[in-house]
This record gives structure tokens, sequence and C-alpha cells, in this order.
């Protein structure tokens, strides 16, 4: 238990090669736009974000950001360090944090490629040679900006315009590092890719856009970590992620969300899903002081599918509004969202989804399924399932409990040999069993070792 919360809250200490001034102003884009050498659309679309950041309202629901300050908030943090394909090559503290998370043997074992964010920059970025050969983009975004810019055009923030909202504005005016992938037509990745973010120093910001294109009848799996140690300053995360799923394509995105307690967690993913293709989300939120976190498909195509599993877990201090959207627009589309909560020493965990049908989209199905387990008089759960349809012949199914664990349970467990801790971890480990099986086994590994870690210290 203590090795993984010192490797959680290993901090790097390796001086930045550039930190801008804390606060949201042109001067500060246009020194990121010129220390990232930018073509001049690039550098306009952050010009024109400020100004819909500028003049857009806070969210009207969710998590209280009052105590979030962006005057304070240090937008751009460069390592030093270059953007290296061999891992000899990048500097050794930062492969010492990256070394504890176990990456670098990850992606030996399990990954087809991976890519390593420290602060603001990418800072590895590999994929195996027989996939290159595939077709297969895997790019730090700011290196597919300037190798492939008609195709990053083409998608950048398409699917989540700045105007979207007050913090998609904020994240057009200063992202910063991010993926681009591109899976060609008819091309299987036979490995997951993985990106792995990684907070280091007090007071920043991290904003990285992720872009993943999967072209017809093509499939892939796409896995991303995160994580970052405890300050006493307010870190703040908001990073967007966008996804095409072409006619016939399949796309899985995997998240394990483990910031430290001292981070807002604001982030937008969204999906587009043609003819008879499918999306599956699956999420663990479990870090973060407070998270908001919605991932959104639109069906677009006939035939297109769309899968949401998530386990949100609220410890002590935290609030994690979370949950998923889902938007018909085509017949005979469906989705399935399994959405699953714990809270536990005073934590809020609060599930808002939506779950809209439009009036062409005929013959659709949807079941949508939230469960939250609260461990104690303490906490809070709270469930907001909306659901639209403007049809007569949608076929949609919905299901809410919420409900607190049982003292027969804890005590039948405690009977048997088990503290009451072990007793608890056992429950929950139960409870979340059906997302964490979708996991590869690493990752299943590493969930199950956080939630253990997680109620050791919330009860004890």
């Amino acid at each position: 238990m203590k090795s993984n919360e010192e490797k959680f809250n290993y901090i790097a200490e390796i001086e930045p090669e550039y930190v801008s001034l804390p606060g949201l102003t042109s001067e500060i884009i246009e020194e990121i736009s010129d220390i990232k050498e930018e073509p001049k659309w690039m550098r306009e679309h952050r010009l024109r974000s400020l100004e819909i950041f500028q003049k857009w309202h806070n969210p009207r629901f969710g998590v209280d950001i009052s105590g979030l300050d962006l005057n304070k908030i240090i937008p751009y943090i460069k390592p030093k360090a270059s953007k290296n394909t061999t891992w000899d090559e990048v500097p050794e503290e930062i492969k010492k944090a990256f070394d504890k998370l176990g990456i670098p043997e990850a992606e030996r074992k399990y990954f087809a490629g991976v890519g390593a964010q420290f602060d603001s920059e990418i800072v590895y970025q590999n994929i195996k040679k027989e996939l290159e050969g595939l077709g297969i983009i895997f790019l730090d975004m700011e290196s597919a900006v300037k190798k492939y810019p008609d195709l990053v055009k083409e998608y950048f923030m398409k699917l989540v315009p700045a105007h979207d909202h007050k913090f998609a504005a904020l994240h057009g005016a200063i992202w910063s590092g991010g993926t681009f992938l591109y899976v060609p037509k008819g091309v299987k990745v036979p490995m997951p890719l993985q990106a792995y973010f990684l907070m280091s120093n007090p007071g920043m910001s991290q904003l990285e856009h992720t872009i993943i294109v999967a072209d017809e009848g093509s499939e892939v799996t796409f896995i991303e970590g995160c994580s970052a140690p405890r300050y006493n300053v307010i870190n703040l995360h908001t990073g967007m992620v966008e996804i095409y799923v072409k006619k016939h394509a399949k796309v899985k995105y995997m998240t394990i969300q483990n910031w430290s307690k001292n981070t807002y967690n604001l982030n937008t993913k969204r999906s587009i899903v043609e003819e008879d293709g499918v999306m599956s989300w699956v999420s663990g939120s479990l870090g973060s002081m407070k998270t908001m976190l919605y991932p959104m498909t639109i069906l677009k195509g006939k035939g297109a599918k769309a899968e949401s599993l998530g386990i949100t877990y609220a410890g002590p201090g935290q609030h994690m509004d979370t949950g998923s959207k889902v938007v018909h627009l085509a017949p005979y589309t469906s989705s399935t969202i399994d959405a699953r909560s714990i809270s536990v020493g005073g934590g809020w965990a609060f599930y808002r989804g939506l779950l809209r049908v439009a009036k062409d989209a005929r013959k659709s199905k949807s079941h949508v399924q939230c469960t939250a387990l609260m461990l104690d008089n303490n906490s809070k759960s709270d469930t907001v399932p909306i659901i639209e349809v403007y049809n007569n012949d949608a076929d949609i199914g919905h299901e809410a409990r919420i409900g607190r664990i049982k003292d027969e349970q804890i005590f039948y467990l405690m009977s048997r040999g088990l503290s009451e801790t072990e007793a608890k971890s056992m429950i929950v480990k139960g409870f979340i069993e059906p997302i964490v099986s979708s996991l590869p086994f690493e990752y299943a590994v590493e969930l199950n070792r956080l939630i253990e870690m997680e109620i050791e210290s919330s009860i004890g």
C-alpha cells in the first residue's frame, strides 16, 4: 500500500525550460504559440478561443468552482526535454517518474505504442514499427499540426467547438500536448495504444488535446492514464478528447483518472459514430478534488452503437460530478450506459446523464443503469438521469438504485476473519467487478489497487 502512495506522489525534481506567467492574456497565448512555432491558423484559433472564454459564464450546474482562481494558475510549463522516440533519450528524472508508474514496462509487454506527457508537453511518443508500416499515424498533437495540417484542421475542435462552454474556450486558448491518432481503412490495431499524463508542478494546468480518427472498418483501443503528486495549491486539468468513428469502425477508449486531491478536473470528451460504427467508453474516476466529466456519444449513422461503463469513487473532500450523454440521431441505433459510484468518508458522487432520442431515430434502443453505493452516513450520492425521446417506437429502459452498505454484509464477512476495512473493500470490488473485468489485466489490477488504497485512506 505504501509503495502505491509513493509512486503516485513521486515528485520529479527537474527544472523546467520555460514557465509562463500565471493567468490568461493574449500575450501569454502568443508566447505559447511562438514557443511551439505554430502555423497562423492555430495561433488565430487560440486568440479567437480567448475572446470566447472572456465572454462565457461559469457552468450553472455541477461542482462548485468558486475556489478556482484562473489568475493564479500557470497555463504552460515546458519541461527541459525534447520530444523523444526512444526511452533512453528521455531525461533521467522524468524517466524515473514514469518508471515508478510502470509505463515503459507496460509498453514493452502490453501496448502497441505509448505517449507520455510531462507537464505541458509530450516527452516520449512511440509506436511499434510494424504498425507504423500499416499507415497508422500516432503523434503528439504539436507534431501532427505541422506534419498533417489539413488532416488536423479537419477535426481539431470540430466536435467540441470553443463556444460549446467556458472551459472548452479555455482549452482552445491554451491547449498543449496530447495525441493525434489516425487508423486507416480496414486496419485493426492488435494491441491497445496508451497515453499517460503527469503533472509535476504546483499551481499548474494541463490541457492536452486528443483526437482519434478510426477510418472505415478499422478498430483500435486507446488507454489514458493520469496522475499528479499532491500539493497545497490548486492544480487544473482541462483536457479534451474528440473521437471520430467512421462507418463499420470500432473504438474503445479507457481512462483511469487518479489526479491528486488538489486538482480540479474539468474535462470534455465527445465522439461521433457513423453507420454501424461502435464507440465504447470505459472510465474509472478516482482522483481529483472536484471533477466534471460526461463523455458524450453522437450516434449519427444508421445502426451505430454506444457503450459507456463508468466507476466513480468519491472519498473525503471529493465532489465527483460525472455521467454519460448519448444522442441518437439515426434509426436502429443502440446504446447502453452502466454507471456505478461509491461514496465514502463524506464524499459526494453525483450522476448527471442525458439520453436523447431524436424524431428520426426510429427503432432505436437504449438501457441506462446508474447504481450508487454509500459506505457510511456522512457521504452523499445523487442521480439525475435526463431522458428525452422524440419518437414513439424507441425502446428505452432505465434503472437507478442508491443504497448504503448493509451491516449484515459487513458482519458476515467479519465473522469469516476479515477486518472491517477488508470486508468493505471486498464488497466494493464485487460492486465494480463488471467494469473492472472489461479492462486489460494490468489495468484491472491497478484499478483494484487504487480502490484498496482509497478505502484504506478513507476509513482506515
